[in-house]
């Protein structure tokens, strides 16, 4: 059974940092790409970043400088840094793993808030 465990959301001010974490089962974690999407109210799902199983990076226009997306493998774990958090950052947060681009699971989703 494949699962995919978010953590790390909350509540955060404006300029605040947060890291975000996935943890992973029953996948071969090592192989996959594993991503950052997120969804504000009203809005479609985006991404906000990905890690291939190559360490190659892809951030969406709208959070480079800002986040960072790193992985364990022997943890089984991707992360993402997200620091000068901006009131339009705030979304609902999801993990997802896929032997291509395409995802192919996901986590149940974290929310961020960003207020002040």
């Amino acid at each position: 059974q494949v699962q995919l465990v978010e953590s790390g959301g909350g509540l955060v001010q404006p300029g605040g940092s947060l890291r975000l974490s996935c943890a992973t089962s029953g996948i071969a974690f090592s192989i996959y790409t594993m991503g950052w999407y997120r969804q504000a109210p009203g809005k479609q799902r985006e991404l906000a970043a990905r890690i291939r199983s190559g360490g190659s990076i892809t951030y969406a226009d709208s959070v480079k400088g800002r986040f960072t997306i790193s992985r364990d493998n022997a943890k089984n774990t991707v992360y993402l840094q997200m620091n000068s958090l901006k009131p339009e950052d705030t979304a609902v947060y999801y993990c997802s793993a896929g032997l291509a681009y395409d995802p192919t699971y996901w986590g149940q989703g974290t929310q961020v808030t960003v207020s002040s």
